[in-house]
């Protein structure tokens, strides 16, 4: 008679969740892919859904996308752009926008991120038909695990008397996505492999031996052919029987089995698609498999943890932290698990280091995790902010090397942009709108209400000027100075004079998303975000020409093109206007607060340099509230962070952390902002909001760019004790913290590149070498923006903000030196 055997779940007891064992677990299999756990290598990415009769793998390969190498720059741009300048002086916003719409772009809008299929892994149990009935059947039991301490996800259950287990990891050194599979009872693992494959990929399955190929194709997009090609392999090793038949492959009679799996695609870079998938899988695979599963396992968790491990946030666990993942986030306002901020924040590094490693492709906007033929914004680079966000966390939480594939992007943007320059404005130097891909496309896409936005390739520029500032390291700004000059002089010669105001101004372009003219067009001239990004393009290049030698007449040249910028302005409601206009609606609670990069990203907005704008800055995000979407309610703790405001930024950290089932539900929880497994909901999932956090959370324990390094400069009231180890500060100084009481108690900083090291703190210090600190820091690495003051409404008494009191001292130090500072008196 056939046995049939009940999966009963529950919770096994050993499993608790400490500020050491920072993991995401579940006494359930995944339902929805947002509920799957994500492992990756950059390279590639798999969501682990843990199911008992069937596991399925959901991959990714980082450079499988759709289309091929092209461009979409208009030949019709230049022609219209006087034109166009001419109606949006003359404030004829919506007959501008008409234009640009039918000038500027190509109908081609950027390619999309595939998905490369499933694994699928469905397990035949009637082995355990022949154990022996006077073996006790162990009790029923479930549980699937993410360890991002290790980067391995796990599951472990009971069928019978048997005990299954599988470890998933996609190798760090050896770019295979590895399976282990084990059984407690000896030759009671069997199971067999299959491979799915969405069918508008035309997808080829084969099976031979011990190993399943997977062959397809990528798809035409928007007129642009497919170029790429893909394929995934996937190999068994096993103690056990094997057979391929029809396309899959069946193992039965063993105790073990691992898998490699491996994915490659014929893409060399965005203009060469000349590789040979084929080739690279056998030679990845190859290399692999000469390896034992322990020796995988081992080389990947070492490579893993020299990153993960060089940052530490302990924040004390407690009674509620032992819960489920999705229990804690669904409880977290209710309840005194504030260790659950300390996960999602090394959940943030996890993915980082997961998918941006050197010589691959930067994160996208979902990492790299897609289950989607039509992702969502096709899953590409959205460098209005999106792009940027992914990359906040990188310097300051000791992750250098995983922003290497952004800046291989931008010196490929530095290219391809400059016939986005050329041929759009007739300027030289370099630009990318608000929208990129694989193939580095650097014409505005979407739509001009979206997409008429010329100053993406700056502000990603941005982050080679901020990787210096972090590391000192004169060689790199070298080796990336012509793409940071780029987009200075993109501006330089971009820029026009307003007829009304004689502010030179980008023009077209628009506050991101946004607009304030009745007839609903968005297309403006000089709006405050534009002029923020262009101050950073010139000042930077401004500094980096210097620091590198100087050239007099170029350095006067940017001065006088920074001296006509418009300056920031304070408007009727004491807020910092977004447009030249004081049109702002302080009603409005739009999610992109544009007009504050200058607070954050930026250091132009300085609580000492210039009250009265941070002060209006204040005044701005009250007016946009706490609530938004994923990605940036991620921007709003660091704004708040940059307001020294802790408790607000932790009043935001309290809405991001609310659950969202599943998308299906989300009409049910309008104010989910977190899956079940801690990936960010817009909704729908984007990756950046997880960055967001991690950077946010980041920027309360310290910051670094206003003229100090400031420890603890907005911490939580609620956050009584704990420690931090391993932030990055700008300078190049590596800071360990301690604190009680909500207040700082110690505090060890090492000095990486020597030079002055200015401490700011709200409690006195004591240490050697300690001094008062007096005047302007020494140290440029630390120096805040020089910024012309604000315009100021005449219709306002501007407001002047309350400061906490701060101590300053001086440490000159030398590479290699420890600082030791602790609380005063």
């Amino acid at each position: 008679m056939k046995k049939t055997f009940l999966f009963v779940l529950s919770v096994m007891a050993t499993v608790t969740a400490t500020a050491q064992d920072l993991r995401l677990w579940y006494s359930h299999p995944a339902e929805t892919w947002t509920d799957a756990l994500p492992v990756g290598n950059s390279r590639m990415g798999a969501m682990v859904f843990g199911g008992v009769e069937q596991e399925e793998l959901q991959l990714n390969e980082e450079t499988f996308w759709a289309g091929g190498p092209h461009n979409n720059i208009s030949s019709k741009g230049y022609a219209a752009l006087g034109e166009i300048r001419q109606m949006v002086f003359q404030e004829k916003f919506g007959e501008a926008q008409k234009l640009i719409d039918g000038t500027f772009f190509t109908g081609q809008h950027g390619m999309r991120y595939l998905p490369l299929g499933s694994l699928k892994v469905k397990y035949d149990y009637s082995a355990l038909e022949k154990v022996p009935t006077t073996l006790e059947s162990k009790r029923p039991s479930y549980t699937r695990s993410l360890n991002i301490g290790t980067a391995t996800a796990d599951v472990n259950y009971n069928v019978g008397a048997a005990t299954y287990s599988r470890k998933v990891f996609a190798s760090m050194t050896d770019n295979v996505i590895v399976v282990r599979l084990e059984t407690s009872i000896d030759n009671t693992l069997a199971f067999s492999l299959a491979y799915d494959c969405p069918k508008e990929l035309n997808p080829q399955v084969s099976a031979k031996g011990a190993t399943m190929t997977m062959r397809c194709h990528g798809v035409e997009q928007e007129g642009i052919k497919p170029a790429l090609n893909a394929e995934c392999r996937v190999a068994v090793q096993t103690d056990g029987r094997v057979k391929a038949l029809n396309g899959n492959i069946f193992v039965s009679n063993a105790n073990s089995a691992t898998l490699y799996i491996i994915g490659a695609t014929n893409f060399i870079n965005y203009h060469d698609v000349s590789g040979n998938a084929s080739k690279r899988c056998d030679s990845m695979l190859k290399k692999a498999m000469k390896k034992s599963y322990n020796q995988l396992l081992d080389e990947h968790i070492r490579k893993y943890k020299s990153q993960y491990d060089r940052v530490c946030l302990n924040i004390p666990a407690t009674k509620a932290s032992e819960a489920e993942t999705d229990e804690r986030v669904k409880n977290f306002n209710t309840n005194d698990d504030l260790n659950l901020v300390a996960l999602l924040y090394q959940y943030g590094r996890y993915l980082l280091i997961s998918s941006s490693q050197p010589g691959g492709q930067p994160a996208n906007l979902q990492g790299v995790w897609n289950s989607s033929m039509y992702a969502p914004w096709d899953s590409k680079y959205t460098i209005n902010i999106n792009a940027e966000m992914n990359y906040w966390p990188a310097e300051v939480t000791n992750l250098s090397e995983c922003h290497e594939p952004l800046f291989s992007m931008i010196d490929d943007l530095a290219v391809t942009g400059r016939d986005a320059a050329s041929k759009l404005y007739g300027a030289r130097g370099w630009t990318a709108h608000h929208n990129t891909d694989i193939w580095r496309v650097t014409g505005p896409i979407d739509m001009a209400y979206y997409g008429m936005w010329p100053n993406g390739g700056a502000w990603l520029a941005q982050h080679l000027w901020q990787h210096y500032l972090f590391t000192a390291d004169k060689d790199f700004l070298r080796r990336h100075y012509d793409a940071l000059r780029g987009t200075a002089d993109f501006y330089m010669s971009n820029l026009v004079k307003h007829p009304q105001t004689g502010w030179l101004v980008t023009v077209p372009s628009m506050s991101p998303e946004h607009g304030y003219d009745k007839s609903g067009a968005s297309i403006v001239a000089g709006c405050t975000m534009d002029n923020q990004i262009a101050f950073d393009a010139l000042y930077s290049t401004l500094l980096a020409t210097r620091e590198l030698g100087g050239n007099k007449a170029y350095e006067d040249s940017l001065v006088s093109v920074i001296s006509q910028l418009p300056p920031m302005q304070i408007g009727r409601h004491n807020q910092v206007q977004e447009w030249l206009v004081d049109a702002d609606n302080p009603r409005d609670e739009h999610r992109h607060i544009s007009h504050l990069y200058g607070l954050y990203p930026s250091n132009q907005i300085s609580p000492t340099a210039n009250p009265l704008l941070f002060q209006a800055a204040r005044n701005t995000l009250l007016q946009r509230g706490d609530m938004a979407t994923g990605w940036s309610i991620g921007w709003k703790i660091n704004f708040w962070a940059r307001m020294l405001d802790g408790d607000h930024a932790f009043r935001i950290i309290r809405n991001m952390l609310c659950l969202l089932p599943s998308d299906a539900v989300a009409k049910d929880y309008p104010n989910g902002r977190t899956y079940r497994n801690l990936f960010d909901a817009h909704p729908p999932f984007q990756i950046d909001g997880n960055f967001g956090f991690t950077a946010g959370v980041s920027e309360m324990l310290l910051q670094s760019h206003d003229g100090a390094v400031q420890l603890l400069p907005a911490l939580p009231e609620e956050w009584k004790e704990g420690c931090v180890k391993g932030l990055v500060a700008r300078g190049a100084f590596v800071v360990d913290m301690d604190w009680q009481g909500s207040q700082l108690l110690k505090a060890r900083i090492v000095s990486r590149n020597g030079g002055t090291l200015r401490l700011r703190s709200y409690v006195p210090l004591k240490g050697k070498a300690l001094k008062p600190a007096t005047g302007t820091c020494p140290n440029a690495l630390l120096a805040p923006a020089e910024v012309a003051k604000p315009r100021i409404s005449n219709e306002i008494t501007p407001q002047s903000p309350i400061l906490p009191r701060i101590y300053e001292y001086d440490v000159e130090t030398e590479a290699g030196d420890v600082v030791e500072v602790e609380r005063g008196v």
